[in-house]
Order: structure tokens, then sequence, then C-alpha cells
């Protein structure tokens, strides 16, 4: 178990650890400063044999009272990414141990919240049998943010066709958008700007917070440097608006805060420092 929250427990689900590209790439807009100041606040995310940012590709278990809820699931296997051939056509076990270690099959995830609908945070949403895609948690709702789902509908990618339209087809999806519910615990809070329905995840529970960033965030560099453009992020500007305000609220509410890419461990706090913020390991 990763850590509590109130009644809640968050589990992480690893299914990647490994240099992605080069800060220089993905923080395009950054400058040439860009690598000391990672070098400075998120020292361990780059890679000493390669330079590049070392993103973790993970999601998070959370074991309510009433519910096993699977928070994005990362890049599953044989899917198509032609784009990143780390990524295509893998194969490999580790997401579904690290489910199998928290003590839940397939059978026992209730709901799959997915930030967004992202290649790596849809992958294991299907797969493969007999030829076709198909749910892969089979007594789960999935719940998709209603933005992105019209989004990613319209361009027909390969991550949308193989990982999103069969769940919907399957009738195991449900479209939700910001301020959505689920349980007593769980409150999905608006992110947008890496896509358009992004959504981060509120997790409450007695006197204790946590906020599961989803892609509002890559690099715990990014708290000392908010401003940064991301490379992926649909909306820019949005993004790192709504990146800054996600950084006020946890420093305001000194709530846990878990990053979908920090480096592991990948939980901490944010304490506002002048006009940024500084990471601080739990």
């Amino acid at each position: 178990m990763l850590c509590r929250i109130g009644e809640v427990e968050v589990w992480r689900i690893l299914e990647i650890n490994a240099p992605y590209r080069s800060p220089e790439e993905l923080f395009p807009t950054a400058g040439p400063e860009v690598r000391d100041v990672i070098k400075t606040h998120a020292p361990e995310q780059l890679c000493p044999a390669t330079g590049h940012l070392i993103l973790p590709i993970q999601g998070f278990l959370l074991k309510t009272p009433s519910h096993n809820i699977l928070v994005d699931s990362c890049v599953g296997n044989d899917k198509s990414v032609p784009g990143h051939l780390d990524w295509h056509q893998r194969s490999g076990s580790r997401f579904m141990m690290a489910l199998k270690a928290a003590g839940i099959g397939p059978e026992d995830v209730h709901y799959v919240l997915c930030t967004h609908l992202h290649t790596d945070h849809v992958g294991w949403n299907t797969r493969l049998k007999d030829g076709r895609w198909v749910p892969t948690f089979t007594n789960a709702r999935y719940l998709f943010p209603d933005a992105d789902e019209t989004h990613y509908r319209e361009l027909q990618g390969d991550s949308y066709t193989e990982s999103v339209l069969p769940v919907i087809a399957a009738g195991q999806a449900e479209m939700v958008s910001a301020g959505h519910m689920l349980g007593d615990h769980v409150t999905l809070i608006p992110t947008p700007g890496h896509t358009p329905g992004h959504v981060s995840i509120l997790v409450k529970s007695g006197n204790a917070e946590a906020v599961i960033t989803g892609d509002a965030l890559h690099s715990t560099a990014q708290c000392w440097r908010p401003d940064w453009h991301f490379k992926f992020d649909v909306d820019a500007e949005q993004a790192a608006k709504s990146r800054r305000e996600l950084l006020e609220n946890a420093s305001e509410t000194n709530r846990r805060v878990l990053g979908n890419h920090f480096t592991l461990p990948s939980i901490g706090r944010v304490r506002a420092e002048g006009d940024a913020f500084r990471w601080e390991d739990d």
C-alpha cells in the first residue's frame, strides 16, 4: 500500500518506469534553463545514461469502504502506439501483478476512472480476446471525461478505437465531467488544458485529503515552474492555469499530492514559496 487517506487505501499500480524523452523536447518553451531547473528540483527524474526524463507510467487503486476504483489504466498489452516503439505492441505482466499484489483481480474492480483519454492512461481498459478488443474489467463501470470522449471520437485514433470505443460498445462506459462524485470519498476536479476534459481526482476521508494529478503535471519541477508548457498539452496556456490552481489548492489545504508521472515514490506535498511552489517528498 502506498498510503492511507482516512478510510481509503491507495495502492500504486506501476507498469513502466523508464526514460522517455529529453527535457528540452518535453518542455519546449522552458528555454535553456530547463535541465538545470530539473537538476535542482527533480534530480532523480533525469536518467544519467540518456539524459532523458524518467516518467513512471502508473495508475492508482483506491480501495474505499464500498468500492475498488482504478484511476488510469496505463499503456496495456498489444496496443498500437507506432509513435513510441517502447509502448507499441508491448507485452508485460507488471500492471496485472501490481493489481494482484493489492489483492485485486480484474473482476474485483468496480470503477475505472480515466483522468483523460491519452494512450498511457487507457491502455488496460481493454484486452485482446479471440482477435477482438473487450473490456478487461468485466464488472466495472468506466468513467470517461465527456469533453475528452467527444474530442477523441472525432479523431478516431488507435487509442480511442482500441481502448475506449470497445468499452462504449459493451455498454460499460459513462461520460462524466468535473464535479462528479463517486461514492463518499472521490470527486473529479477540473484541470483542463492537457486535454479538453482533463480531470484530477480529489480523495477525502475524515480530515485527510489527497489529489491525484493525472497529467496536470509531469514533473515535480513544474511546482517551481508551473508556467512550463508540456509537449502534448492540447491547450498549453489553459494547462498552465489549471496547474497553478491545483498547486495553490494543494498548498492551502496541505493535501497530499500523488503525481502519475512523478519520480517514485510519486507522493508528497507542495508549499507556496513566493510566486512558485516547493515540492516535499512524504
